[in-house]
């Protein structure tokens, strides 16, 4: 039986169920249906990868690399454009084709391993490999809480790509793992444990990403963003590739072209590489979700080098230019091999033509708190925390996004007693960083650590706090987890924490539409995962 439309990867699915007729995020039946048949033939050349492997053929980076970024190109948010995703799916099975022949017994290879077709069949074969092709609910629901997990840690491992640091034994099991939801004869069980392992690798794809980023850029340390604008032409970079910034801040030096950071993008300020830039002017804006008004008002460029795009106004459709898995019809792309320099010279000629960005507000942001900068702090925490100065900490980590019941974490944020300090990363940062709440003995109760693989750090502070307070869990630590969700980079943020041992978290505005009743019971029977209610009566549960 074919399938229609059906997505419910993110938190803004429609009605907490799923779009069936056009995706919240703009995305049409058509991108969806090639976004499901570019995920079941990476699956397929998954599933052929990991045999070769099991019989001692090794797989090259760039075929690890192609895997990675297909599935961030299917990321929400990520990539609108059907002729882009229609070329990854034909070079797949290119590279699929090529690889089938060296296979020496294929007679395991599920269907989605020795499917071939033309551009031509494609839209049909899209309509019987969505999501809904899996009929048993529960199996359904694990299968896909495991492949958001991977296209989350696919997202974290390509940046890491970019920085040229490679991992291929977190590869190897992103690709088995892929292959395996291909697999009816694993059980419930099986599923549950392999979605616990999925979360390890999780930690350690964050792992190599933080090391590729602090070994090129060095540690994030406590510094002051500025949030104003100054009265040159500028560029705005919008998403999380370090590397892009880095190429684009290289190639303005002394055009006259300031370059601002939005959204996710703004812990670059941390990092002490790029404080040389002159031109490196500050952060413009909030929240991915707010674009459609802020890149309005930026009036010069905007590069997407990740999601999340919206999908842009023809007022700024022309200035707006992406980069890497990112992509939108009718918005010019740039890319290049990695290790090799993308050539920004079109988009900054286009900036010095544009007027200087208008200033929507004024002020500074404070972050830099990663876990090298809160180690080097360590004994003024612990001595704030033994001294009763800080009762709680509270990991508000994650996503923004624009339903209006995302203002609980804003009033959340507000409503917290003054003895507490928010522990945050990744954009959900935008609902109460630039809130005055003030400090504990010289420590600000706004600890922002970065961007949404930073939640890294996150974990990395726990398990150091774990360790000068002699416990052994860590879950007697006074700290709780209240996560803003959104998309699949923040689902394998929530399977590291499981996999490290983290129980009790609350995560909203909603629970995973994915998640079926009977995963739901396990997950909170096994690790007390729950929702959020109203401030008042989470603050009692949470802070007591």
């Amino acid at each position: 039986m074919e399938n229609q439309m059906f997505c419910f990867q993110c938190q803004e699915t429609a009605g907490c169920k799923g779009c069936t007729q056009r995706g919240v995020c703009g995305k049409k039946p058509e991108t969806a249906g090639l976004q499901d048949l570019l995920t079941y033939v990476t699956k397929g050349l998954s599933a052929v990868t990991t045999q070769l492997r099991k019989e001692g053929t090794e797989v090259s980076s760039e075929v690890n690399h192609l895997v990675s970024v297909n599935l961030f190109t299917t990321i929400t948010n990520a990539n609108f454009d059907d002729a882009a995703i229609t070329e990854r799916i034909s070079k797949t099975l290119a590279v699929k084709a090529e690889l089938l022949a060296k296979v020496k017994d294929a007679s395991s290879l599920p269907a989605a391993a020795t499917w071939t077709g033309d551009e031509a069949s494609y839209a049909a074969k899209a309509k019987t490999v969505g999501v809904l092709a899996t009929k048993d609910e529960d199996i359904r629901s694990l299968r896909e809480l495991i492949t958001y997990g991977l296209k989350g840690l696919a997202a974290y491992t390509k940046h890491a790509n970019a920085l040229l640091e490679d991992d291929p034994e977190v590869d190897a099991f992103l690709q088995s793992t892929l292959a395996a939801t291909l697999d009816d004869s694993l059980s419930v069980d099986d599923l549950v444990a392999l979605t616990l392992k999925t979360g390890e690798y999780g930690v350690r794809g964050m792992a190599l990403l933080d090391k590729a980023n602090t070994e090129t850029y060095g540690n994030p340390e406590i510094t002051k963003v500025n949030i104003g604008v100054r009265k040159n032409p500028g560029i705005l970079v919008s998403g999380h590739d370090l590397k892009d910034l880095e190429m684009l801040l290289e190639q303005t030096k002394g055009t006259g072209v300031d370059v601002y950071t939005h959204s996710e993008m703004l812990p670059a300020h941390y990092y002490p590489f790029f404080k040389k830039y002159d031109n490196f002017a500050g952060n413009y804006g909030n929240a991915w979700w707010k674009q459609t008004t802020e890149f309005e008002s930026f009036h010069g460029p905007i590069l997407m080098t990740t999601n999340c795009i919206v999908p842009p106004k023809d007022s700024y459709k022309d200035r707006l230019w992406t980069t890497g898995a990112a992509g939108y019809p009718g918005c010019k792309h740039i890319d290049a091999p990695y290790g090799q320099k993308k050539d920004f010279s079109e988009l900054i000629a286009q900036a010095k033509t544009c007027a200087a960005p208008e200033e929507i507000e004024t002020g500074e942001i404070v972050g830099g708190f990663a876990h090298a900068q809160v180690f080097a702090l360590a004994d003024q925490v612990v001595e704030a925390v033994k001294s009763g100065a800080i009762r709680k900490f509270i990991v508000m980590a994650g996503c923004d996004g624009r339903m209006k019941s995302r203002e609980y974490y804003t009033e959340f944020a507000k409503a917290l007693p003054k003895d507490t300090v928010i522990l945050t990363a990744g954009c959900a940062k935008y609902k109460y960083i630039k809130l005055n709440l003030g400090d504990i003995n010289g420590i600000p109760r706004v600890l922002d650590a970065g961007q949404c693989n930073d939640s890294y750090s996150l974990a990395l502070i726990a398990l150091k706090l774990k360790e000068v307070f002699g416990l052994d869990d860590v879950n007697q630590l006074p700290i709780v987890y209240n996560i803003a969700w959104y998309e699949q980079k923040a689902v394998i943020v929530l399977l590291a924490l499981l996999s490290l041992g983290v129980k009790n978290i609350h995560l909203g505005p909603t629970l995973p539409a994915f998640l079926s009743p009977n995963v739901t019971n396990v997950l909170v029977k096994n690790f007390g995962i729950g929702g959020i209610t109203d401030v008042d009566s989470d603050i009692k549960t949470m802070i007591g």
